[in-house]
């Protein structure tokens, strides 16, 4: 195996471990903690490569499905149906979402970052408010007081977090992990 891809299965390892981490530090509200899963979620979305952050996100979603307790409420298929399910499947898609507007657009600012970054919170809320809703039978007022506005100013935090790391970090783990390699 060479270097690159030693590189890129460390990143990918790593990214699923800071994931798994940002489970634990959180601020416990029900029905939804606040935790750090979005941003390094995130953070994995705006600077590595898209096979990259997917992977890692799966990699992730994948080890907890299968019962490792790395999710806010444990681990296992119970953990992905129960409420906070569909914030956890919404974020498969949200860094699918900013790999290709990244990859579309390589005029990389800390603005644009930062509305990528907007983008993939979107990404996440939507199964994550709909999920929250449907299986708690919620109203959409109550989805929304109880899933969303708690989570807002510590969202937007994140997504000014990430895009910083990124928009710092673009250039230099780009060149590391594609090294000798076409992406």
């Amino acid at each position: 195996m060479n270097r690159t891809k030693i590189l890129k299965t460390v990143t990918i390892a790593l990214f699923a471990a800071l994931i798994a981490v940002g489970a634990f530090i959180k601020i416990p509200l029900p029905p939804v903690p606040i935790t750090l899963q979005t941003l390094f979620t995130l953070i994995a979305g705006l600077l590595l490569p898209l096979s990259i952050s997917t992977a890692s996100v799966f990699v992730y979603l994948f080890l907890g499905a299968i019962g490792l307790p790395i999710f806010t409420s444990g681990g296992g298929i119970a953990a992905l149906t129960g409420p906070t399910g569909g914030y956890l499947i919404g974020l498969l898609p949200a860094v699918i979402v900013a790999g290709l507007m990244l990859k579309k657009n390589k005029k990389y600012s800390f603005i644009y970052y930062l509305i990528v970054s907007i983008v993939a919170t979107v990404v996440i809320y939507i199964p994550g408010l709909f999920w929250l809703g449907y299986s708690r039978h919620l109203t959409l007022a109550q989805t929304l007081a109880g899933g969303l506005t708690p989570f807002i100013v510590g969202d937007v935090l994140k997504m000014i977090v990430s895009s910083l790391v990124a928009f710092k970090l673009r250039d230099y783990v780009g060149k590391l992990l594609s090294e000798n390699e076409e992406e």
